[in-house]
């Protein structure tokens, strides 16, 4: 088959609904508002497609308004389908208008389907013996494919042939109209036979070789599903004829008779300006420098974030080495000791950093200069490599040099890795995982890829094209030193890069620079610390309790069979649907954007307080989640070699700055819950220590004092109140001394949910109140703290006008759904605003008291005291029982004093045997 010049034919519908729906895609737009997240997803694929078939012919097709000739077979066709939201529909017009202005052909057809206009011109370029590509995510596409047409899809970047076809679904191309015809399609509303899933369709299919054969045949297939079968019989061919892509519409031209015109710069630089896409325009002026400089053609690129020019580089230009020899070490200490700042890279065999065993680490010196130091590489045929202590002895005197400043990607894992080697990484100077963190937190993912891609306009080498994928990836020592090294020499290459670019950005506010210099950087090394050192656990107990767990999950299972009068598994959310929504008729108050009813938890939650079943669901949920998360998961991550589990903690991933943890994850263990507690039962310590947890007090009602001003909550918290008592006080009109627990409760609700940007209607949800309740109590907060509203409405007016709000310290929060046309969007952009200053201020505060208690151990060097976890607003330590006492007041009071507000700091300490006692 020839390979040049393939007609790429693209399903612009399918590309348009699967960008919308990308989270990270969802959050762009321009000042004013106007979404254009779904223009940059389809953009990115064309230029991912012209870039890869640079000969290629595009015809871009999508689906044209209105009914097509399907609704005339069959009125329900996609009668399930939602609306198309006004957020995806106000890109449509504009995103036609680029691909046009970009000279592609663009065809909508009315009456038909996207699938049928590509159906047509993948049929006539067949006849024809030419190759075609059709770019799409829609399965039903794969009944086109043949010897001459593939499917490509370009978001998971993967391809697929005939033998792609059969090995997917286990049946040929020709047999994929059949196969969808006897399972239907819900989200199109096809009808099929009832209960007939793919594994199903397939074993007919390999029996009967066609749809036509099976309905022979329908009379010996036995059970419920043959059942279901013979009842199908009337409406299969209908269902076959529904998901029959046509390949004879009616074009007004020939395949070859369709094709490109050149670009209307002009008309795009007015597009790409009016949508601020900032990637796109620099390159189309880039472009525009070039052909007038040499008449040479540059490839266009992707638009994933707003960029400005200076983040658009040229391809990389690489000096790449491998290092085998000795003399070529010794050539590279010398630059490495000579260089301003070296980027480091290790690499390994695992992503857990007490198992990961180092196969060799790659430094790079100035963009396009690295090397790759392989040590470790074992396959069969592996070159010689230089003996790995021998390089590391050479190599310490360079990593522990603090005057020898080092940048890196994520440094708190090499340096984690490299002290299980006795090696003290000293001199860490820049970090662009949270140097890009700091600059925006919500931009982009914070991973080397996902950072290169967006602010150099660079694919790097992903690990999987390498290693592969699944239970075949390799580990690094098993790839081939040249891919290995050219991959790792990369990863120094565009992390020194990386750092040119995000430095001088982030350098440009002082806050900013601030936030990343005295909190975050120094950070690194503290939580590497608190990783290395790990926490104690009592596996037997988790192991009882796992037991525990599973008797009760056995309950919930037998009364909720029970009470649906039939087994079924509860995890399954399909059978969830069948069973809440169509055998016990529970109205539906939800759907998901496919249009099925959701059984989202949320959706549970607000069912279970008037039907027992959705409320079992929920529990068993909850218990199979702790179980498998934590009682049964824990006792597997003790490490071998020091007897502790090592969480790992991330600076990198919520948008406010809180802290997050995984493998295991602290963060998420229920705080109420009798399950929770007795997690928390299980975290221990050595014997002739205790665990002491020691968390700020209401932290983000005392930061809402500071931030607001408000007179009555600063003279409230001066006075050491209880300040959910003094305004249950004030809304419920009662004397102090006569407000009960469940005012209190309400009060603390109200507090804390109008803080967060709560309405009336999430508070009445919250409190089981009316509507019109909820108000009167929001009213009289709010005329008992009038500074509070004062600052709610200005911040999110600031947020509206600027895009974004700060922290107390100058951490910056980025709303990109603050103007966005949906109006759901935007209110929880405005709660963010609200909520936002208040936790990144608490996440703030507490990192700053870990570096103020770090820096006092680091003082007492006293191997009695240990710091071994964050979580939310509370540290937890490990203490020698003969200084418990004189340190907890020590420790109290280092945290008090950490940040002056306002308002006083307060932290509560508790001691205990384990956990839960201390908390």
């Amino acid at each position: 088959m020839s390979q040049s010049a393939p007609y790429i034919l693209v399903d612009g519908s399918s590309y348009l609904f699967r960008a919308y729906y990308v989270p990270y895609l969802q959050a762009l737009s321009t000042k004013d508002g106007h979404p254009t997240g779904a223009i940059t997803g389809v953009l990115n694929m064309i230029n991912a497609l012209q870039k890869e078939y640079p000969s290629g012919k595009i015809i871009v097709v999508f689906d044209a308004k209105g009914k097509t000739f399907r609704n005339d077979m069959y009125p329900e066709y996609k009668a399930n389908r939602p609306p198309m939201p006004d957020d995806l529909r106000c890109q449509i017009e504009p995103l036609h208008n680029i691909i046009k202005a970009m000279g592609l052909p663009l065809l909508v057809i009315e009456g038909v389907e996207a699938d049928d206009v590509i159906g047509t011109l993948a049929h006539q370029a067949s006849a024809q013996g030419l190759e075609t590509i059709i770019s799409t995510g829609d399965k039903d596409m794969a009944q086109l494919v043949t010897d001459h047409v593939r499917l490509i899809n370009t978001m998971t970047n993967t391809v697929t042939n005939v033998d792609a076809v059969i090995e997917k679904f286990g049946v040929r191309p020709d047999q994929i109209i059949d196969y969808l015809a006897l399972m239907g399609d819900k989200v199109d509303n096809i009808p099929g036979v009832e209960k007939c899933g793919p594994k199903t369709a397939v074993k007919w299919l390999a029996e009967h070789g066609s749809l036509d054969n099976v309905i022979a045949n329908a009379d010996k297939v036995k059970g419920k599903i043959g059942e279901n079968l013979r009842a199908a019989l009337e409406q299969l061919p209908l269902s076959y004829q529904l998901a029959t892509i046509k390949v004879d519409v009616e074009l007004e031209q020939e395949l070859t008779d369709i094709v490109a015109c050149p670009a209307d710069t002009d008309t795009l630089r007015d597009l790409y300006s009016k949508y601020e896409l900032k990637r796109l325009l620099a390159d189309l002026d880039k472009r525009a420098t070039a052909q007038s400089d040499n008449g040479s053609k540059v490839d266009s690129s992707d638009n994933s974030v707003d960029v400005d020019d200076s983040q658009v580089i040229a391809d990389v230009v690489s000096e790449y080495e491998i290092i085998l020899t000795e003399l070529k070490l010794n050539e590279w200490l010398t630059k490495l000791e000579a260089a301003e700042l070296i980027a480091f890279d290790t690499e390994t065999t695992s992503v857990n950093y007490m198992q990961a065993e180092l196969v060799g680490v790659s430094f790079a010196i100035e963009p396009g200069k690295a090397a790759y130091i392989p040590l470790a590489h074992d396959y069969e045929g592996a070159p010689q490599q230089l003996d790995k202590q021998m390089v590391l002895e050479k190599l310490t005197p360079l990593l522990e040099n603090s005057a020898i400043s080092k940048v890196g990607q994520n440094l708190k894992y090499d340096s984690n890795v490299l002290s299980r080697y006795g090696i003290s990484l000293n001199g860490i100077a820049h970090d662009t995982m949270l140097e890009s963190y700091c600059y925006n937190s919500v931009a982009t993912r914070h991973n080397m890829d996902a950072l290169a891609q967006t602010y150099l306009n660079y694919t790097t080498v992903h690990f999987e094209d390498i290693a592969g994928k699944g239970a075949k990836q390799l580990t690094f020592n098993q790839i081939d030193i040249d891919k290995a090294g050219h991959y790792a020499a990369e990863d120094a290459d565009i992390t020194l890069r990386l750092h040119h670019v995000l430095w001088p950005k982030l350098s440009k506010s002082k806050q900013q620079a601030t936030v990343y210099n005295d909190i975050e950087m120094p950070l690194l090394s503290v939580l590497a610390k608190m990783e290395q050192t790990g926490v104690l656990i009592d596996a037997d107990l988790l192991n009882e309790q796992s037991q525990q767990i599973a008797a009760r999950l056995d309950e919930i299972e037998m009364q909720a069979h029970n009470i649906a009068g039939k087994n079924f598994n509860l995890s399954s959310p399909k059978q969830l649907q069948t069973i809440l929504f169509e055998e016990l008729n529970i109205p539906v108050i939800k759907k998901t954007p496919k249009g099925a009813p959701s059984t989202a938890e949320e959706v549970l939650q607000e069912l279970a307080l008037d039907y027992p079943l959705p409320k079992l669901i929920l529990e068993h949920r909850g218990l199979a989640k702790l179980k498998s998360t934590y009682t049964d998961k824990l006792p597997l991550m003790i490490n071998a070699n020091t007897g502790r589990v090592h969480t790992s903690y991330h600076q990198a991933v919520t948008a406010t700055g809180r802290l997050s943890s995984s493998d295991p994850n602290l963060q998420n263990i229920p705080i109420r819950s009798d399950e929770g507690k007795k997690i928390r039962q299980a975290f221990i310590a050595n014997p002739g220590s205790k665990i002491v947890a020691i968390d700020y007090s209401q932290i983000e009602l005392r930061i809402m004092a500071h931030l607001s001003n408000d007179e009555g909550l600063l003279k409230a918290f001066a006075e050491g109140k209880d300040i959910h008592q003094a305004t249950a006080a004030e809304i419920f009109a009662l004397p102090l001394d006569e407000v009960t627990a469940d005012h209190r409760r309400s009060a603390k609700a109200i507090n804390f949910g109008l803080i967060y940007g709560m309405s009336a209607f999430g508070l009445a949800k919250q409190l089981h109140i009316g509507r019109n309740q909820a108000q009167e109590y929001m009213n009289k907060y709010f005329e008992r703290y009038p500074g509070v509203r004062e600052y709610m409405d200005n911040t999110r007016q600031l947020a509206t006008e600027q895009g974004y709000v700060e922290t107390l310290f100058g951490r910056r929060l980025y709303l990109p759904e603050i103007k966005s046309k949906n109006g759901a969007r935007r209110a929880g952009a405005e709660r963010a605003a609200i909520n936002a200053p208040m936790q990144g201020t608490a996440a703030d505060i507490i990192k700053k008291a870990m570096l103020a208690v770090d820096a006092w151990l680091t003082e007492q060097n006293d191997e009695r005291i240990k710091m071994t976890m964050q979580v939310h607003d509370e540290l937890i330590f490990e203490i020698d029982e003969s200084i418990v006492d004189e340190t907890v007041q020590k420790l109290v009071d280092i945290m008090d004093n950490a940040v002056q507000l306002n308002v006083p700091l307060i932290s509560e300490a508790g001691v205990g045997e384990n956990w839960q006692q201390a908390h």
